[in-house]
C-alpha cells in the first residue's frame, strides 16, 4: 500500500481491494489526514456492512493514505455545524462505526502507519487486532482543545489498563508505537517498509484457521468480557460444548491424534 498516495478527483473516500479472502478498506482523504467527516463515516458504515454479509471475506484490513492513519474528526466540519442534531448524529454515526467492526464476523486488523489521534485512536482500539509502523503514534488528544475524548475513551479503556487509559485521556499526550505495544493497544510493530508483509502474515495466519470457529470466537469473546465471571463461565461451556461436537473440532482432534493437518470445511 503507497501511504503517500494523493486522492484522485472522484475516486472514493473510502477504497476497498479484495485479495484472496482479505479485503483491506483505505481512508482516502489524504489532504485533511483521514479525518473523520460525515461522509467518510457514512462510506466506512456503507462498506462494513456489505463486508459483513460477504462470506467471501475472511479477514479486514483497515488503512489509510497519506501521512496520517487518521487524526479522529473533522474540526471544520464541526465547527461548521455546531448544532446539537449534527454534532449528536456525527458521534452518534461514529459509534455505530466502531460497534460495526465489533459485531461483524470477520476479524479485522488495523494497518497504522502513522499518527492515530482522538477518534482515529478509537478507531485502532475498536479493530479485533492492530499492526503499527515505528512511526506510528498514538493520543487521545481532546483534552488539549476542551474537549474530552469520551468516545473514544471507552474502545481505548478496553485494549489497554486504567492507569494507562487515565494518561492517554487525561494528559492527552502522544504515545509512540512501542509504549503502545506494551500498553496492549497494538499487537505488533514493525519498521515501516515491513508493514505490509506484518500484516499480511497475520491475515494469512487467521486464514489459516476455522472459519466458523473464529467467526464464532470472536462473537463469544466481546459477548463475555463485559460479563461478570459467572454468567460468562455459564456463556463459555455452553460456546466450547457446541464447538467440540460441531464438525472443525472433529476434524482438528481427529488431525492431531492421526498426525496429520487438518482440512478445515469452508463455507
Amino acid at each position: 500500500m503507497n501511504t503517500n498516495a494523493s486522492a484522485i478527483t472522484n475516486e472514493p473516500i473510502v477504497l476497498r481491494s479484495d485479495d484472496g479472502g482479505v479485503t483491506t478498506l483505505t481512508l482516502n482523504r489524504p489532504k485533511q489526514f483521514n479525518a473523520l467527516s460525515m461522509e467518510m463515516l457514512d462510506a466506512l458504515q456503507a462498506a462494513l456492512d456489505a463486508i459483513a454479509g460477504d462470506p467471501s471475506v475472511r479477514v479486514v484490513v483497515i488503512g489509510a493514505h497519506g501521512k496520517a492513519f487518521c487524526p479522529g474528526h473533522d474540526l471544520k466540519e464541526m465547527l461548521a455545524n455546531r448544532t446539537q442534531e449534527f454534532i449528536g448524529g456525527l458521534f452518534d454515526r461514529c459509534c455505530e462505526v466502531m460497534m460495526s467492526i465489533t459485531r461483524m464476523p470477520q476479524l479485522v486488523i488495523a494497518r497504522v502507519h502513522g499518527i492515530a489521534t482522538a477518534a482515529g485512536c478509537q478507531l485502532v482500539a475498536s479493530c479485533d487486532l492492530a499492526v503499527a509502523s515505528t512511526e506510528a503514534r498514538f493520543a487521545t488528544s481532546g483534552i488539549n482543545f476542551g474537549l474530552f475524548c469520551a468516545t473514544p475513551g471507552v474502545a481505548v479503556s478496553r485494549n489497554v489498563a486504567r492507569k494507562q487509559a487515565l494518561e492517554m485521556l487525561m494528559l492527552g499526550e502522544f504515545i509512540d508505537a512501542p509504549t503502545a505495544l506494551g500498553w496492549g493497544l497494538v499487537n505488533r510493530v514493525v519498521p515501516p517498509e515491513q508493514l505490509d508483509s506484518a500484516v499480511r502474515e497475520l491475515a494469512e495466519l487467521l486464514l489459516s484457521k476455522p472459519q466458523a470457529v473464529v467467526t464464532a470466537g470472536k462473537k463469544f469473546f466481546y459477548r463475555q468480557i463485559e460479563m461478570d465471571m459467572e454468567p460468562a463461565y455459564r456463556l463459555a461451556s455452553e460456546v466450547i460444548t457446541s464447538n467440540m461436537l460441531g464438525p472443525d473440532a472433529l476434524e482438528g482432534v481427529s488431525a492431531f491424534v492421526e498426525k496429520r493437518k487438518p482440512n478445515w470445511h469452508v463455507k
